[in-house]
């Protein structure tokens, strides 16, 4: 006699899976990921520094390929090389408001252009807060 557990383990849904989220396609892998973003970022950063959506956006795109993902300079606070239009696309944002979200982060001394498409993050945002929290880049003056 067949058990219950070794037909459902064999049962395959009639249901076509939705992997439209998923943009590889690929099958049953798929799992949630977390990216750590310090709380100084949602209690005092965008309130004190009045960021609009899009410069949130950006400061978040950058941040997190310097400091969420793998990143060989991620000791120096420098995201590895990226592309503006790419950047622009994954965000769905006009090139020319990545570029205007750019500025304005540069000037509130958030993050500094390295060369063209490779940028300084800093941990905590600001340098005052990378002061407080004893923050410092491995031999990278600013």
């Amino acid at each position: 006699m067949v058990d219950l557990q070794s037909i459902l383990a064999e049962h395959r849904s009639k249901k076509k899976m939705d992997n439209s989220h998923n943009k590889g396609g690929g099958g049953t892998n798929l799992k949630p990921t977390n990216s750590e973003i310090p709380d100084i970022f949602f209690d005092k950063i965008i309130i004190d520094f009045k960021l609009n959506r899009i410069e949130i956006l950006v400061l978040m795109y950058i941040y997190r390929r310097v400091w969420c993902f793998p990143n060989l300079h991620r000791s120096h606070g420098i995201s590895q090389m990226m592309s503006h239009t790419e950047m622009a696309k994954n965000m769905g944002l006009a090139i020319d408001d990545v570029y205007t979200a750019l500025r304005k982060l540069e000037e509130h001394d958030m993050i500094r252009t390295i060369r063209a498409g490779q940028y300084f993050s800093r941990r905590f945002f600001s340098k005052e807060m990378d002061d407080l929290f004893e923050q410092s880049y491995d031999d990278f003056e600013l």
